[in-house]
């Protein structure tokens, strides 16, 4: 896929950099910081999606550069692993932050109290811990797979 006759990874990559960082940076003041869940709740899931959906057409797209031009199969084996890994963990990321919205609860920024949210017992302590270890995960993998593609195309 191309478009304007630039290959469409390089372009889809752009916007996995700059939203798994967000989207991993939400998720981790969201299991942190109770006082600020009413704010970034939707934030952390629309992050969340399209961190996925970018990973995805990101993967898509380099598996089919990868078809157009073999010849960068081995400057780019280590790269196309990470970012598989990347995008399972982006995959993975959402489950986790719908689960994190509904059972973490916090204060309302409203005078009126609405939107407020009591954090399910136990559930949201396991989902705090849990959106924060795949928060830190996706940053890990984010930089893997950027550090590598990086490699492979400046050595």
């Amino acid at each position: 896929m191309e478009l304007n006759g630039v290959p469409l990874h390089p372009l889809v990559v752009h916007a996995v950099v700059v939203l798994g960082p967000l989207a991993a940076l939400t998720g981790l003041v969201y299991a942190a910081v109770p006082r600020w869940r009413w704010l970034l709740r939707w934030p952390l899931l629309v992050l969340a999606v399209l961190t996925a959906v970018t990973a995805f057409l990101a993967t898509t797209s380099g598996e089919e550069l990868l078809e157009a031009r073999p010849e960068l199969e081995p400057l780019v084996e280590e790269h196309e692993e990470h970012g598989e890994l990347l995008r399972n963990v982006a995959l993975g990321y959402v489950p986790v932050s719908v689960l994190a919205a509904w059972a973490l609860g916090g204060v309302s920024a409203l005078a009126s109290g609405r939107g407020a949210q009591e954090t399910r017992g136990a559930l949201g302590i396991v989902a705090a811990v849990l959106l924060a270890v795949v928060s830190v995960a996706l940053l890990v993998t984010l930089f893997l797979a950027g550090d590598s593609g990086a490699q492979a195309v400046w050595g």
